[in-house]
């Protein structure tokens, strides 16, 4: 008789480590990206790409302005979602060399809310309308291409004029930007 309850008990302990091999744990991020992608709510300049459907942390962005300095064009961002997420921020990447004082040369983005004012209650959203408005209200007054914020707050003219050739993928200042018109 005890042996039957032995075998027993570790049929159920074999079964029960057969579970919990099998049953992946859903990382708290991958959780909240799921309710953030349910709750997306972009304006039609936006577009959300998810490439592998099984991969919620790593996904693009679509920003195509139809107002402002930036008009006519598509920019395309990586989205990388770190495993800290929401207590770390995103991390978004521009995918082309463009010509803004916000966009260095490498396709790093400088938004406030992508550094010191990241919190937990923003969302995906929060984020691509952080970028949206970057394209419709440039902030010189915190670049990281300071050539570009330099001209914009100089001559609002000539940046707008730069603006629309390094669009067309047009060389400045020797260094050749991307074509990003989608007309």
């Amino acid at each position: 008789m005890l042996k039957i309850w032995t075998l027993k008990e570790s049929d159920k302990a074999a079964e029960t480590t057969e579970t919990n091999e099998n049953t992946k744990k859903t990382s708290p991020a991958v959780l909240r990206m799921m309710r953030d992608q349910k709750d997306l709510d972009l304006p039609h300049t936006c577009k959300i790409d998810f490439p592998n459907v099984d991969d919620l942390l790593n996904f693009f962005v679509d920003i195509s302005p139809d107002d402002g300095y930036y008009k006519g064009g598509r920019f395309t961002f990586k989205v990388v979602i770190p495993p800290d997420y929401p207590h770390e921020a995103p991390k978004v990447e521009c995918t082309q060399k463009i010509y803004h004082p916000n966009v260095d040369l490498n396709g790093k983005v400088c938004l406030n809310i992508l550094r010191e004012e990241w919190k937990p209650v923003l969302s995906v959203t929060s984020v691509v309308l952080g970028v949206l408005y970057l394209f419709i209200e440039p902030n010189p007054e915190d670049p990281l291409n300071k050539e570009a914020a330099e001209c914009l707050l100089a001559n609002r003219q000539t940046f707008a004029s730069n603006v629309k050739r390094a669009m067309k993928g047009a060389f400045l200042n020797n260094t050749q930007y991307d074509n990003v018109m989608t007309t």
